[in-house]
């Protein structure tokens, strides 16, 4: 049987673990099941065939109903699990084989074991991939590229790093016939953190933007920015690197690699680009972004923000990029392309709305929850909820992720809320790779720092405290320049959407 090219174990250097290209009844036993990206690859494998069984925390994550619709349950770790029928374990760099019971239990076994980037990867080599990239973006284009795919038919798996509405609220997309031994088309997202994607085996790859970030991992711009030069070298020869014109870095990674690489095709895309996917932005109208590009003439999206636009055009130069690859005739599918653009509505919290209510004044309150963690994410976010949103005022609750971050781009954040009529800001969100005494920055700073350049912020360590500012701020009404009511946004990598849903039963209660 013709095997995906071998992963390396990182337990067992000597030993070259893949996956089979046939899955159709491989066991395969799922550590950390229930973290995002591990639960969307078990929905791809679970359409494979594979048979699947898996282990987690007992804390309930949104991740639980996915593995419930396939009717599986996430089991308490425990050497128990590992039975005699599993083939591979596919574990969460979360979990560690010194310490967790599953995985010290295959070890002693000898079961091949793959870390969750290594599986993605050995996937990704049995068919024709594409990776979509970048600091920012990566969730939203694949959620539209895979919406596209559908729209057009290709056969095709489509893996997000988060729940996409449009995929029927999963994580993936699988097309309703995929080709037996012929080509299928793969499109996930890949992280560039700790150079997680260097283990995919892309086609054609999608870059969105490049810039500071993870600063635990890369401490300088140049060593974030030579990971992805890398990954753009993994490319084979005449492989397309579709990226944004509009993004210094994307642009400087398309530059370095080309230098490296003469063969790759460079594909450019948005207001500076050339040729078919050539942007120019138009009006929002009624909850409608509209846009031009060359290719297709006037087209249109139903989610705020200018970065977005770029997203769609991103997501339609590689659905017509593969129809060319596929050997269609790309001008049919114009209206279709257009279409699916119009059926993306955003994936779980992406500018994700999660209630409406009204105030004692009978003034609507609508709550957003969005991921943005990083100063250029925050700030396009919100132009894009200003526009949007025009007679809405904006209250934003905002927690920021990791101290090493926070420190880095500090100046960054404490200038990215001009479009936000209030700032609260919480406690910072740590993250277990680090320790906040080696770090001098709080939440408490980052709220003074950001005062020093808006009028309206307040400081709020716990999500309680928030939801009182927040309910206070709503007992008044929005003003003459706000007639549609208010919009609360809460943003970050952590876990202060908790806040909006505070709010929303508080204002259920009339709690004022």
């Amino acid at each position: 049987m013709e095997e995906a090219s071998g992963i390396n174990n990182s337990l067992n250097k000597n030993i070259s673990v893949s996956l089979p290209t046939e899955l159709n009844g491989v066991h395969i036993h799922f550590v950390g099941i229930k973290g995002t990206g591990m639960a969307a690859l078990v929905e791809i494998m679970y359409k494979r065939g594979v048979c699947i069984t898996g282990s987690d925390v007992s804390e309930r994550f949104y991740t639980d109903a996915i593995l419930e619709k396939l009717g599986l349950q996430a089991k308490p770790f425990s050497e128990k699990n590992i039975t005699d029928d599993i083939q591979f374990v596919i574990y969460s760099s979360a979990y560690s084989p010194l310490t967790n019971p599953d995985l010290i239990e295959a070890k002693r076994r000898k079961l091949p074991m793959m870390l969750y980037t290594e599986a993605l990867g050995a996937v990704s080599a049995s068919a024709y991939s594409c990776g979509v990239c970048g600091v920012h973006g990566k969730t939203t284009t694949t959620g539209m590229v895979g919406t596209l795919l559908k729209a057009v038919e290709l056969p095709s798996q489509v893996l997000a790093g988060s729940i996409i509405a449009s995929f029927g609220n999963t994580c993936t997309m699988t097309s309703k016939r995929l080709r037996k031994n012929k080509t299928n088309y793969f499109v996930a997202e890949t992280c560039e953190y700790q150079r997680h994607f260097m283990s995919f085996h892309p086609n054609k790859i999608i870059l969105t933007s490049v810039e500071s970030d993870h600063q635990d991992y890369y401490p300088t711009y140049a060593d974030i920015r030579k990971a992805f030069v890398d990954y753009v070298c993994l490319l084979p020869s005449k492989g397309q690197l579709i990226y944004c014109a509009d993004d210094d870095g994307a642009i400087e990674v398309a530059g370095l690699a080309k230098q490296l690489r003469p063969d790759i095709q460079l594909v450019p895309y948005g207001v500076n680009a050339w040729g078919d996917y050539k942007l120019s932005f138009g009006i929002v109208e009624k909850g409608i972004h509209h846009f031009t590009v060359d290719a297709l003439g006037e087209c249109a999206i139903c989610i705020p923000g200018n970065h977005n636009v770029r997203n769609a055009v991103a997501a339609i130069a590689l659905c017509r990029e593969l129809l060319k690859t596929d050997g269609k005739n790309i001008s049919l599918y114009a209206d279709k392309i257009k279409e699916g653009l119009l059926k993306f509505t955003g994936g779980k919290r992406r500018s994700e709305v999660v209630g409406k209510a009204k105030t004692v004044q009978k003034q609507e309150v609508i709550v957003i929850d969005d991921y943005g963690h990083h100063p250029t994410a925050i700030k396009s976010t919100l132009a894009g909820f200003r526009e949007f949103y025009k007679g809405h005022k904006i209250i934003v609750d905002f927690m920021s992720h990791t101290y090493s971050r926070t420190a880095a781009l500090l100046e960054e954040f404490s200038s990215c809320f001009d479009s936000a009529d209030c700032v609260i800001i919480n406690k910072i969100y740590a993250s277990a790779r680090e320790v906040q005494g080696e770090i001098k920055v709080s939440g408490k700073i980052l709220a003074e720092k950001t005062l020093k350049k808006h009028s309206n912020v307040f400081y709020c360590e716990e999500f309680e405290q928030a939801s009182d500012k927040i309910m206070e701020l709503l007992s008044l009404p929005s003003g003459n320049e706000y007639p549609d009511g208010y919009l609360l946004v809460t943003m970050g990598a952590g876990d202060n959407w908790k806040v909006g849903q505070m709010v929303l039963q508080k204002l259920k209660n009339k709690d004022f």
